[in-house]
């Protein structure tokens, strides 16, 4: 082989080395441009995931800023509630520590009258007065309610005059309303009128005029 042969063939083989890198060289460029690509799309998904974590944060500071907050003024109401019971407490203490100088009771009975209805008598009193404060408080007499409101809350029924309205009522209910001959004896016997005049009473009528 001489120089000029050697020649032309080592420049056929430059010349295909040439073609193999023009062939492969586009191959690596798309290869490591979609790596950078899916780096680039995975940055922007981390700095996205980054910026929600701290709205996050932010969010939760916040909250604990207003806990922090409402706690302190919790602990404020607290502290003046119970300054309050105990200022409170100290106003309770010093009156009962005072006379009850002006103190009554409002139902006391005079033991020198007569009882005309033994055991009925407080009861019908204390049925007035309740009926009066509902009429008042109904009414618009504010004060008047309450001064009778508070007679109720210191005085009692006994219960005499609600039971002896039952025991009428159930001896009419047992007899069909009717006056009949047992009935007016058992009336008679707890003393009770049956008559006005010479008019015979209906059952309501009675127990309305008696109870």
């Amino acid at each position: 082989m001489n120089i000029e042969e050697f020649l032309v063939n080592h420049s056929e083989e430059d010349v295909a080395e040439q073609r193999v890198e023009e062939v492969v060289e586009p191959e690596e460029i798309d290869v490591q441009k979609a790596v950078v690509e899916e780096l680039a799309a995975e940055k922007v998904i981390k700095e996205e995931e980054i910026e929600n974590l701290k709205k996050e944060r932010d969010s939760l500071v916040e909250e604990l800023a207003a806990a922090k907050t409402q706690c302190e003024a919790l602990s404020s109401k607290i502290a003046e509630l119970k300054k309050a019971f105990e200022e409170m407490g100290d106003v309770l203490l010093k009156n009962s520590e005072k006379e009850a100088s002006n103190q009554i009771a409002l139902l006391d009975r005079n033991i020198e009258c007569d009882d005309r209805f033994p055991g009925e008598t407080r009861d019908h009193i204390i049925e007035i007065i309740r009926k009066t404060r509902d009429l008042d408080e109904q009414e618009g007499r504010i004060r008047r309610a309450q001064l009778l409101e508070a007679v109720l809350a210191v005085n009692e029924s006994e219960g005499t005059l609600a039971t002896r309205r039952q025991e009428l009522e159930k001896l009419f209910n047992e007899n069909a309303n009717v006056l009949s001959g047992p009935v007016i004896e058992e009336l008679k016997r707890l003393g009770i009128s049956h008559k006005h005049g010479e008019e015979y009473l209906l059952p309501d009528e009675i127990i309305k005029r008696t109870y």
